[in-house]
């Protein structure tokens, strides 16, 4: 690593730490040369995921984006923004360990049906409702008979 205030190509690790989540490592580091120290952190490299929307159109992953949505299906429930959080993690965990950087719609939403229908059966047919299109009665009703 090269020293940021004298450019010096070798410098020395004195201390290195990871993070609590254990995504990032923190290293002090000491310039033998100009004997001043800086931090360096190593972190790894996200390759930004897409989603492929019915249409066919393309736009990057946004957890926000995800994160509403369930809040929208989860409103007036038992779900706590704390459990939301962890839908959105578990979620974006499950759709890099599918090892593409192009994923459906549909996926992320079959994805998030699967949780909320663990976690609140009414937010589960809320959000099933608007991912699914739902266009009839008859269709909304096959739902709700299969959680029963």
């Amino acid at each position: 690593m090269t020293c940021p205030f004298c450019k010096h190509a070798d410098t020395e690790v004195i201390e290195t730490r990871v993070s609590e989540q254990g995504n990032v490592v923190r290293r002090r580091r000491n310039c033998p040369k100009c004997e001043k120290r800086f931090t360096t952190y190593e972190r790894i490299e996200e390759i930004p995921m897409l989603v492929i929307k019915r249409e066919g159109k393309r736009e990057r992953f946004d957890p926000e984006k995800l994160r509403s949505g369930i809040l929208r299906a989860t409103g007036k429930t038992t779900v706590t923004a704390s459990q939301i959080d962890e839908i959105v993690s578990n979620v974006e965990s499950e759709m890099r360990q599918k090892d593409e950087t192009e994923i459906e719609s549909k996926v992320i939403g079959n994805l998030v049906a699967k949780h909320l229908k663990k976690l609140d059966k009414v937010a589960y047919i809320r959000f099933a409702s608007v991912f699914r299109r739902f266009v009839d009665v008859e269709e909304f009703d096959k739902e709700v008979k299969k959680l029963i």
